[in-house]
Parts: C-alpha cells; structure tokens; sequence
C-alpha cells in the first residue's frame, strides 16, 4: 500500500487496555506453552496495529510540522507513549514468569528474554509524568531546530537547507554560511540550554526514582546494551584515542595539503577536494532512479526491496522549509514496509540516504518476513552496521549518481567515515560527563565539551566564532537532546563497516554474503555472537581499531 493511502486511527488508551487485558487473561487461562504462544501471536497483532497507527502520525508530523492536525496528535502520543509502555511492560512480566518459559524461549529466543529483563530494570509506573515530560521537552528542542530561518542571499532556509553553502567550494561562501548558521545557535542559546539543563534533571530524577546514581546506568539499559557495558564502550574509546585520532590526524593532515591550505579551521571540516566537493549530477527523481538501478544490479534481493519502496511510495525526501531536520527510517508492520525520511539539499548527502537509511530499510525488509516479531528488536550498535556498510556496498555504482567525479566521492566518504569515529566517541564521552554530573552548569557542559575537542579533534580551530568556539557545538547535534547514548552506537558500527570496505576490497562476494547473513539473523542471537558468527571482529576488543587504522593506512596512501 502506498503510504498516502494508509489510514490513520488514533490509539485510545481505554480501547488498547481493553484488548491487551483481554489478551493477558487468554495467556493466563493457557495450559501449555504452545498455546501461549498462539495467543503471543495475538499480542503481536495489537502492538503491530499500535506501532503502525503511532508511525504514520509521526511521519506525518515530521513530513509538515506546521500540520494542526498531527501537531495535536504528536501531542497526545508524547503523553500517550510511556503509558504504551507500561502496558507492554506488563504483558511482559507475564510472558518472562510463564510457567512454560522454557518452551517460549525456544519459540522466541533468549534475546528477547534478556531485552525484557532491562526493559524491566528501565521502567516503573511512577516514571510516566516524568517520561511525558521529557518527551514534551525533546519536541520542543524538535520544534525549536525546525523553526530556524535564516535570510540566505534573499532566501528564507532552515538549517538542513543551509548544508550546501556550509561546505561550498568557495571558502568565503562557508564563512558567511557558517556565520549565519552559527547565529541561531547563538540567538537560541538561552533556550537551547534550557531545554537540556531540563532534560538532563529529568533523566537524573527517573534514574534516582529507580534507585540508581546517575541516568548513566539507566540510559545503558534502555539503549538495551544487553551483552557488553560501560567498560567496554570506555576501552573502545581509550583506543580511537590512542590509535585512531592519529590516524586520522594524518588524513587531515593529507587533506589540508590537497586543499592548498596552511590550517583546517572549523569551515574546512566538510571540504575535501579544491573543486568542491562531488555533487549529485541529477534531480531527486533521477537521484532515485538510480537508486534503483543500483539496487537492481548488486542482487535479487535488494532489487525486490528497492521496487517495492518505489511502487508504494515509501520515501520522502524533498527538503521542505516546513519539514522536521534529519533524516531516518522507520518500520510500518501493518503494511511489512519501510519508510526512509530524508531533507535533500544537493549535496553528497543525498546518495548517502539512498545507501544509509536504504540499508536499515533492505533489513527492515527482509526481517518483516520473519515471524517472530521480538527479532525485529535489533540493539542500534547492528542496526548501524546494515547502513553504514551498505553506504560502502554500493561503492561500484557511484558513477550513477557522480559520474566522473566517482573515484573522489569514494575516497571523500572513506576519509569521511574514518574521521566521523573520533567525532562520535566525543559526544558518547561527553554525555557520559554530563549525566554523571547532572548539576553541571550550561558553562562547565561547554567546558567540558571543548576540552574533549581538544583531545578526539586536536586540529580544530573555531578562529573568532564564540559560540562554537567556547564549546556549543554540541548543541546542533539532535541525539544528544532525543535519544542519550545512542551516539556510540554509529562508532561500533562504523569499525564494523570499515571492516566490510576492507573485506570487500579482497572479496566481494564472500564480504556480501556475510553482510546478508547479518541482516538476516536480525536480534535472533546478541550482537556479540553475531558479529563472530559472520567473522567481523569486535570494535571493543583489544587490537581492533590498531589493526584497521594499519590496514585502512595502507589503503589510503594514493588519496
């Protein structure tokens, strides 16, 4: 079904307590374990209708935030999800003390069973004031982001509209694009830290409602890291500390050469060849069809997913002044069929959403086939590793969208990919910082944050710009307001990505097979075995990021 004709039905509290009780009562009354599964079946059938209906009124939102309508219903879902919660929370509970656990463990896996367990350590019913609150106040970082107009050579854009003229071949263009850019930072400064000195009280206060220090613990269990903790992620970080920002130093260092520069300031950070960087060649439309030729070609597979989403009409991408930031996939399991949201602006970025968030949807694809819907549950950290390696699969069809200038789009996202590790390492980091010293004050955040610049991006020169320079950068970057610890999980999965680009370059095939593999076991098994089991090494175990940084070193001595 194409989404525009996809209805819309609100879900009622009352209606969705009447039938998950319902349900619960069925299970309870159940005297075997393959009867409970049947009527796990059912459950699958209520929540699938819940998350498909809660799905189109978000896309909806997003697509226009001037809506009325779906304004009012974002609205009521930012109240209405931690009630959702608790509901599921409670059918849980049944389904973790069944007294034929056992049997439901071999129907479903011990995945699941272990997801439940944090999701219990994450939830209370107290905590549902606080979670609506806190949704309230991620969408109005939301709102306040998509509200940006900046007057633009007698245009009005919004900050996603802006990404051209911020890495524009012409350096004095960037400097006035990243003057006005960094204006509204400046000018929303007050209630951006508003926002967020909220927020992390917030957090801080379910964390203590559930008895723990810190929302640190919190936050691990509701990203459901569900087979590794806090002292493997900080291992991870001690080595692209050790390792990989040298590693990357030389990259910059190679770049600044290529560009005719005597320094990288904070303008130059997106630039990498001295005509510009390469550009998509044609339309959105053409952008998109060539998408499909692409996906046609790499396999029978992806051709089958990339014709569906075409046929139904399952992407907006068209950057719109009225239109939420960011881009993203997300699943409507009603309909078995992924949506990808996306703001073009002309840039590189475009290709990187029909590889990226095409990559999460091929795996959205195949596992709606899978009918135990709890595989679906992938933790972010795989879920990554489907987008970011399709983002390198796809490499050999780049002439579609960049024609000659092919080779310099796969050197630039390889450079681009290696230096977005630090990056990301840095905003885990700091929100680690952060929510361990909850009544740190909007000064000793950006204190904080520009000392960690200083050590994953030591190059970085913000020159006369106050507002970046003195640590509000990390303002801009929305998963630090909406989603907490998430950011860590595009760096694990970038190691595991860098990993295929080096594996495909030997084999292409066998690197393809194993990436399909992956995709296919979805959350059936931990990320940890999984990532053995189709022989990628972990990102956190000791030597891993050396032996990339000396591969990948050896690889880019022609760049």
């Amino acid at each position: 079904m194409k989404f525009k004709d996809m209805p819309y039905k609100r879900v009622e509290k009352e209606e969705l307590e009447k039938a998950l009780t319902g349900i619960m009562e069925e299970f309870k009354a159940a005297s075997s374990g393959e009867e409970q599964f049947e009527i796990h079946k059912k459950y699958y059938e209520l929540m699938d209708d819940v998350a498909t209906n809660m799905t189109v009124a978000n896309i909806r939102h997003d697509v226009d935030t001037t809506d009325s309508f779906y304004d009012k219903e974002k609205e009521y879902y930012d109240e209405m999800e931690p009630i959702i919660n608790n509901l599921q929370i409670s059918y849980d509970k049944l389904l973790y003390n069944s007294s034929y656990r056992d049997y439901l463990v071999g129907k479903i896996g011990p995945v699941a069973f272990k997801s439940m367990e944090l999701s219990f350590k994450a939830f209370d019913e107290k905590l549902i004031p606080l979670m609506q609150e806190e949704n309230n106040l991620v969408t109005s970082y939301n709102k306040l982001i998509a509200s940006a107009k900046i007057d633009w050579e007698g245009e009005t854009l919004n900050l996603s509209l802006m990404t051209p003229y911020l890495s524009h071949v012409d350096r004095d263009v960037r400097i006035r694009a990243w003057n006005k850019y960094t204006a509204f930072f400046e000018e929303n400064g007050d209630k951006l830290d508003e926002i967020f000195d909220k927020l992390v009280k917030n957090r801080t206060a379910q964390a203590r409602e559930l008895g723990y220090e810190n929302y640190v613990e919190l936050g691990y269990y509701r990203m459901n890291r569900n087979c590794y903790g806090k002292e493997q992620v900080e291992n991870f970080r001690r080595q692209v500390k050790e390792v990989w920002v040298p590693f990357v130093a030389k990259l910059n260092e190679k770049r600044k050469q290529r560009l005719g520069l005597d320094k990288l300031a904070y303008y130059d950070e997106k630039v990498y060849f001295q005509n510009g960087n390469p550009k998509p060649t044609g339309t959105p439309e053409e952008i998109l069809q060539a998408g499909q030729k692409m996906y046609c070609e790499l396999s029978d597979e992806t051709r089958e997913f990339f014709d569906f989403m075409m046929e139904n009409q399952l992407f907006d991408v068209l950057g719109r002044k009225t239109k939420r930031a960011g881009g993203y996939m997300t699943y409507l399991p009603n309909y078995k069929s992924p949506f990808i949201f996306a703001n073009f602006n002309g840039t590189s970025g475009d290709v990187d959403v029909i590889t990226h968030e095409c990559g999460h949807a091929f795996q959205g694809f195949i596992s709606g086939k899978d009918p135990i819907r709890e595989h679906a549950n992938i933790t972010m950290e795989t879920a990554e590793i489907h987008s970011m390696s399709m983002e390198f699969f796809t490499e050999g069809w780049m002439d579609l969208f960049f024609g000659d200038r092919k080779q310099d789009y796969i050197d630039m996202h390889l450079e681009d990919s290696a230096a977005f590790i630090p990056y990301g390492c840095m905003v885990d980091e700091f929100q680690h910082i952060v929510y361990e010293n909850p009544d740190m004050t909007p000064a000793q955040r950006n204190a904080a944050w520009r000392k960690l610049e200083m050590e994953y991006k030591p190059h970085l020169d913000y020159e006369d710009n106050k507002r970046f320079g003195e640590g509000g950068y990390w303002q801009r970057q929305l998963h630090i307001y909406n989603y907490p610890f998430y950011y860590i999980d595009y760096c694990l999965a970038q190691t595991c990505a860098l990993q295929y680009k080096v594996w495909m370059d030997q084999d292409y095939k066998a690197a393809w097979q194993s990436y399909l593999k992956l995709c296919g076991l979805s959350a059936s098994d931990f990320y940890v075995n999984m990532l053995k089991e189709v022989g990628l090494k972990l990102p956190f175990e000791e030597g891993c990021m050396k032996d990339m940084a000396d591969k990948l070193e050896k690889k880019i001595q022609g760049i």
